[in-house]
């Protein structure tokens, strides 16, 4: 049996006992005996299990960040050897079964090598039970249940990412013949049942929320295990795994179909049930949508909205957070989506503006009515490209007096505190005074992002190719210092916050559903009531060229998914999403396109152009396994589309 040298790397502010690394030989007795010979050691390796964690949120490791359709970016040569783009790579058709990037089966290119992570948790919970009476049977059990919520999230990656996976229930023994080393891949389904029982075992042994916030928020909690339930059976119920013809030719050697063809519509229904059972667990726990509420800072009714919108993906463990990453994987995200807004920012390690939102989502955000600008009956969609001079209506949104496409006017809250563009205010960043509430050096940055502009293109590198940036990816207070260098306010990166969990349930429900009702739309109407919007009904009746969309199933599921794509942009989701409703190959082989951002007029910087188109085909669902993996064992069958 190979032996893994497996090394614990998480931090103190995780575990304030878990100080040094520690080095373990899984097959070498002795050292067995030694991991687990007291509360200490133990709690050492119940580390080791969360330092696996991928790291969601990092664009160098994270998938849904450079690969997805809503982020561009440009890559600099000169930081190539430390900064690497494969999400990029992948999103440009560089995806490949020689050397696969973002190998998560293997742990290499930037993924973690999640098989022997549940490896590793094979090994605690075989072990935990030799630890003396210093751990407590309270504390054991809790141990134990956040170690079978890891093996669950960690299958879950893996059955996400490569559909069939083999199943690590339990390691194989020290002396296996070379056959039983030899793993199948087991039918999707049935990684999705036991994903599905991890959770509802460790379910009553968590807690229902963290209690000692100073060390231990991070931790696995009741509401996590009950989401991550209720996203397994989500996963299961949607179109790329229920029914998908694609997968039919998924058989191995054995001769079973790995990927079911024939569609379940009541893997919705158990999905509904799940998600509702979750959300009644996060209310019970505290959880709610997040507000924002710091006095500190004086600001107009309209401003706190935007905070609002933009603090729920950024504020460090806010309250609408069932889940963010314990450990701090978006320093690098808040670098390269913050533009340069003072000439000392160019200066040393200040913001590294390259990682921009793409164009379309400025199309995808609705319009101030509450529906898409393709759909309002008030709304000049034709001609969104052509200029206008702006008045003292977008007061807080556009600097009164320039001129700007009209595409950047008339939009929901959600479009202005998610991206940033040229005439656009952005609130902190270095100045928390609202526009009107104090000098000029003090209020709301004025985004100048034309050629040769403080925030535009002054040189082939470090500026944001389609016009537009993010501001939901960095928190308010990150700035850079009067020497330019930039310093990040520590933020979560959201894994699950409940307005994610409210719309998974408006849309398991519809689909469990022959039309919607009642309780669809209100779970979809809590969020666009955060987000200062009417419910969906009275929109689309009143503002829409569809006004009956709703109150039917087929375009309540169409609002319901841009809905998700429009409140939970730039946090990962979308990349997932648009996967599992089969709707990436059409999203992903769309050119990206953006302003001219080489040019100083506005005449001239208003024009789109195309910057790149990708390249998106049918075996990109699934990641490839490495060529050399299926040679070393035979029972694995590659992804389909990939031979």
């Amino acid at each position: 049996m190979r032996k893994y040298i497996l090394i614990s790397a998480l931090s103190v502010c995780l575990f304030s006992s878990c100080q040094d690394y520690l080095d373990i030989v899984p097959d070498n007795v002795a050292t067995m005996d030694h991991a687990f010979a007291d509360k200490v050691s133990a709690e050492r390796f119940l580390a080791t299990i969360y330092s696996y964690m991928p790291r969601i949120g990092d664009p160098q490791a994270d998938p849904s960040i450079l690969a997805s359709d809503e982020f561009g970016v440009v890559e600099d040569p000169w930081d190539i050897g430390t900064f690497h783009y494969n999400g990029n790579r992948i999103k440009k058709g560089e995806q490949n079964t020689n050397n696969p990037l973002m190998n998560y089966w293997e742990g290499v290119n930037d993924g973690r090598g999640l098989f022997i992570a549940l490896r590793d948790c094979n090994i605690f919970l075989e072990n935990i039970h030799n630890v003396g009476p210093d751990l407590s049977e309270e504390e054991r059990a809790s141990w134990i249940a956040e170690v079978k919520f890891f093996k669950a999230f960690y299958h879950f990656y893996l059955l996400r990412m490569y559909g069939p996976i083999p199943l690590i229930k339990d390691n194989l023994p020290i002396g296996s013949s070379i056959d039983e080393v030899k793993v199948y891949r087991e039918p999707f389904e049935d990684g999705i049942k036991y994903v599905v029982q991890l959770c509802e075992e460790a379910m009553p042994d968590l807690p229902l929320n963290i209690t000692n916030i100073a060390s231990e928020m991070g931790r696995i909690t009741r509401p996590i295990a009950a989401m991550l339930k209720a996203e397994a059976l989500t996963l299961a119920a949607s179109p790329m795994f229920n029914g998908n013809p694609d997968f039919k030719t998924l058989i191995d050697n054995r001769g079973i179909n790995l990927c079911s063809t024939t569609e379940d519509p009541s893997k919705w229904e158990l999905a509904a049930k799940a998600c509702k059972e979750a959300i009644e667990l996060c209310e019970s726990a505290g959880i709610e949508l997040y507000t924002f509420t710091d006095t500190r800072y004086p600001m107009s009714d309209t401003t706190r909205l935007t905070m609002s919108i933009r603090g729920c993906a950024t504020e460090k463990w806010n309250k609408e957070l069932i889940w963010g990453n314990p450990t701090n994987t978006s320093g690098s995200l808040q670098g390269r989506t913050i533009p340069y807004l003072k000439t000392e920012d160019k200066l040393g390690s200040g913001p590294n503006p390259s990682i921009c939102a793409s164009f379309k989502m400025s199309e995808l955000y609705y319009s101030n009515k509450g529906v898409p600008i393709e759909e309002d009956v008030t709304y000049d969609y034709r001609n969104r490209y052509e200029t206008v001079k702006i008045g003292a209506d977008h007061k807080y949104y556009i600097q009164e007096g320039q001129t700007v496409p009209l595409l950047n006017t008339y939009r929901e809250p959600r479009f202005y505190a998610s991206l940033g563009f040229d005439c656009n205010y952005l609130y902190g960043n270095g100045r928390t005074k609202d526009v009107g509430m104090g000098s000029t050096s003090e209020t709301s940055w004025i985004l100048k992002m034309k050629q040769g502009e403080m925030s535009g293109k002054t040189s082939d590198i470090r500026y944001f190719r389609s016009g537009y940036f993010t501001k939901k990816t960095s928190n308010f207070e990150s700035a850079a210092t009067t020497t330019g260098a930039l310093v990040t306010t520590r933020n979560t990166f959201p894994i699950m916050r409940l307005a994610d969990l409210y719309l998974l349930y408006a849309e398991t429900l519809n689909e469990s559903l022959n039309a919607p009702n009642a309780e669809v739309y209100e779970y979809v109407d809590k969020v666009r009531r955060r987000a200062g919007l009417d419910g969906v009904v009275n929109s689309w009746l009143n503002y829409s060229t569809l006004p009956q969309k709703p109150s039917t199933k087929e375009g309540m599921r169409e609002i319901i998914h841009r809905e998700r794509m429009i409140e939970l942009s730039f946090e990962g989701k979308r990349f997932w999403d648009l996967r599992r409703w089969k709707k990436a190959y059409v999203y992903h082989n769309q050119p990206e396109q953006g302003w001219n951002v080489d040019k100083s007029t506005a005449e001239e910087y208003y024009k789109v152009v195309v910057i790149e188109q990708p390249v998106y085909t049918t075996k990109l669902y699934l990641w490839p396994i490495r060529e050399s993996e299926l040679r070393k064992n035979i029972n694995l069958v590659q992804n389909p589309y990939w031979n």
